[in-house]
């Protein structure tokens, strides 16, 4: 590991003023289960590391009758127990799919948000990007992207808990680079394929730290996550998907699906929602819409199996949110 300075400021204004405009100068530190083994491989070398966990106002759990605001170094263990989250099943999911004491008890929900890629070019020092995507395309690409994955950019977007922020209209509060300066997102803005090795995964600036991250209230809709998964451990996905949907009487009249670990950002799926919309929610429209969630994939050269795993992601979570048997086995 490369010697680093390190600071711990207590406040927001402190955070932004160490900041650089350079976003390989300084890196953030919450729960540091990401950012300690990438700097212990050497593939990110800050010249600066700040503890963000003693900032005051970015931890804990808030709720209005419009809005749940959760400060971004909150610990995931923080959030599955908050009674607030009594509304948003999926995301309660999302956090016990990860299934590991010590991920859950020192990770943060910014944290798990902004978290790298766990590409195994990246990890194994080749770059975000893996010489343009090359090394993907005539490597092993059994985990890598099904969607969006004509660019460089050929990872997945690695949070679990993302595609349920998505489904259920959450928001990112950004503030910078001064403490007068702020923007508030949906969290699907938040995300993106970059283009070259100068983007990062996500639309925060280096001089900009994100705050909190906003529930909203109203109007309510029946959500659920789904992963699959090859163990019951803490390993990540080989797809997931979220769903949130809203039903009157029997139809759904609106509905929001989320695919994770698919592409380089959560992927979100109008053909499956479309498909949903004045129906009734029963096993034969779950399958049209897993179908339709997944009929523009354009599978890599080894992991064309995620196709039917996506599919039967998409079905899986939506016959959990509306409450009825997913004919799977719930981890």
């Amino acid at each position: 590991m490369k010697a680093f300075e390190y600071a711990a400021p207590t406040h927001t204004g402190g955070v932004l003023e160490l900041l650089s405009d350079d976003a390989e100068q300084v890196a953030l530190l919450a729960g540091g289960t990401d950012l300690v083994p990438l700097m212990g491989k050497m593939i990110i070398t800050p010249r600066r590391v700040v503890n963000i966990m003693n900032v005051a106002g970015l931890r804990g759990i808030e709720a209005d009758s419009l809005t749940v605001t959760i400060g971004a170094v909150t610990t995931l263990d923080e959030l599955f127990e908050a009674p607030e989250l009594a509304d948003f099943p999926a995301i309660r999911q999302a956090i016990h799919g990860i299934n590991s004491d010590t991920l859950r008890s020192q990770g943060t929900l910014g944290g798990e948000l902004l978290q790298r890629p766990q590409c195994w070019y990246f990890r194994g020092g080749n770059g975000l990007l893996a010489d343009s995507g090359r090394r993907v395309v005539q490597g092993d690409n059994r985990y890598h992207a099904i969607f969006a994955n004509a660019g460089p950019a050929k990872f997945v977007s690695p949070s679990r808990i993302a595609p349920a922020l998505i489904a259920v209209g959450a928001q990112v509060r950004i503030v910078g680079p001064s403490e007068q300066e702020e923007t508030v997102l949906p969290v699907e803005a938040l995300f993106r394929a970059p283009r070259d090795g100068r983007q990062r995964e996500h639309a925060i600036e280096p001089n900009q730290l994100l705050t909190h991250i906003l529930l909203p209230r109203a109007p309510r809709m029946a959500n659920a996550t789904y992963e699959v998964r090859l163990t019951a451990g803490p390993d990540f996905p080989l797809a997931s998907a979220a769903a949130a949907l809203q039903i009157e009487n029997g139809i759904v009249r609106a509905a929001n699906i989320v695919l994770g670990h698919v592409a380089p950002t959560p992927w979100v799926s109008y053909a499956a929602s479309q498909m949903l919309l004045g129906q009734s929610v029963n096993l034969d429209t779950a399958t049209a819409a897993g179908e339709a969630a997944v009929r523009d994939a354009t599978p890599l050269s080894e992991n064309a199996y995620k196709v039917q795993l996506a599919s039967v992601a998409v079905r899986r979570a939506i016959l959990r949110a509306a409450g009825q048997d997913t004919g799977g086995i719930d981890l």
